[in-house]
């Protein structure tokens, strides 16, 4: 269980030795890293971050391909870490096994579902560690912490021996304090050993993005811009897009998802076609957990935290009704985005509205905010596509950050792009 040394980052201490090599070297030699408890170990029970769930379940009878690759690689893990129950959550908030201490900012929350992870890399605890990415799992706490944080392409990494959340969204991914290791983990979970940078032909700015965020727009923006001009001369193509309406003109079916409570009742600013993106995918992640873990909730009946609760409930009432509409609006703005960026075009967006909340703040007051947030989420989210998100010190004394996106099967580029320019911004 966490002690106060962690940070209340791990549920369970332990130690995982290298495993020999199978099929590349041990490019992770003398790194330590973290396994979120979503992930299987051989021989121990996957916790799910409830306590009903480790009770119900019996040990796993192998550890998942994503952890085993690591300790290929030479990587020792050090421990398992806390997460929100069933990954249902971006707050990092745990009711039964409390909450892991955001180390930048104590009266802050850490982010989740992937807080432990977060939080031990932030804390110094490992050097990697590995979560998940449904909704923001990965991108949220790396920016409520001040890491880097990676959500690869769907379905580039893995997910085997890892407990469901959603399919059609889940990935895994990773988090890092520097973009070196960010890229080396990235290259064996990847499997692609050689990644070498390569220019982007644009650098796209979802301008009217920046508007739902509270950090100044020329703190996130010009920092990369400038970076990537000092890297490459000025060649790359900079320029700015609302992404909402483009998104809008060419993702048709997401007009059934306009008219939406979501959309129509936002009070502050918002982009309607990007809460439409993100009513659709949430929409898809509900049906999903029921059909996952519907029967086991029904059966079991067990204790929800605040929040949680609510949500798992109207998961498990959830019909499948627009479900096919969902998916097309996922292969639609896949589409329409893959055209966007073209071949090498990467997009700029805030990873999140802002710093991150106050620890136990009232849910009512944050749906603003968790609105705001799922409209930036989702687009990655719904496409596939890869994400970075990467820390630009404090505002206000609270860390903020940027993310870029690239299109789905361009993971190594971007990997190589972030650690190209990082040391430049």
């Amino acid at each position: 269980m966490a002690t106060d040394n962690d940070f209340g980052a791990f549920i369970e201490k332990l130690t995982i030795s290298p495993i020999p090599p199978s099929s590349f070297p041990p490019s992770l030699q003398g790194l330590t890293f973290a396994i979120k408890d979503i992930f299987d170990v051989e021989g121990r029970v996957t916790g799910f971050g409830n306590p009903d769930w480790l009770r119900t379940h019996t040990a796993a009878t192998s550890t998942a391909p994503a952890v085993s690759c690591l300790l290929e690689a030479g990587a020792t893990a050090l421990g398992v870490t806390m997460m929100d129950e069933m990954a249902y959550s971006i707050n990092g908030e745990n009711a039964h096994y409390g909450t892991p201490r955001n180390p930048i900012a104590f009266d802050r929350v850490p982010g989740g579902s992937s807080s432990g992870s977060a939080v031990a890399v932030a804390a110094r605890l490992v050097d990697f560690s590995i979560g998940t990415d449904t909704g923001g799992s990965v991108r949220v706490p790396a920016s409520y912490c001040g890491i880097f944080g990676f959500r690869p392409s769907h379905n580039a990494v893995s997910t085997a021996g890892v407990t469901p959340m959603a399919q059609s969204f889940d990935t895994v991914g990773w988090f890092a304090r520097d973009t070196s290791t960010l890229k080396r983990v990235g290259s064996v979970l990847l499997e692609q050993p050689h990644l070498n940078c390569i220019k982007p032909d644009q650098l796209i700015i979802a301008d009217d993005c920046f508007k739902l965020c509270s950090v100044p727009r020329d703190m996130l923006v010009q920092p990369l811009v400038g970076s990537v001009e000092k890297l490459f001369g000025g060649n790359t193509v900079v320029k700015k897009v609302n992404l909402g309406e483009y998104i809008e003109e060419n993702v048709p079916s997401l007009k059934h998802f306009m008219t939406s409570h979501d959309v129509t009742t936002q009070q502050d600013f918002c982009i309607p076609s990007l809460m439409a993106l993100s009513s659709s995918m949430r929409l898809l992640q509900r049906y999903e957990f029921k059909i996952n873990h519907g029967e086991w909730v029904s059966s079991v009946k067990p204790e929800f935290g605040p929040g949680i609760s609510a949500r798992i409930e109207e998961a498990i009432n959830t019909s499948d009704e627009k479900i096919d509409l969902c998916r097309s609006v996922k292969s639609e703005l896949k589409t329409a985005l893959s055209t966007l960026l073209g071949e090498k075009g990467v997009l700029v967006i805030p990873t999140v509205p802002g710093p991150s909340p106050h620890l136990k703040a009232d849910v009512a007051a944050l749906e603003s905010f968790r609105s705001r947030a799922f409209s930036l989420l989702s687009i990655a989210g719904v496409s596939g596509f890869c994400q970075v998100s990467i820390p630009l010190g404090l505002h206000e004394n609270l860390p903020v950050s940027v993310s870029l996106v690239a299109k789905s099967g361009s993971d190594g580029f971007l990997l190589s792009l972030v650690d190209s320019i990082a040391e430049l911004i």
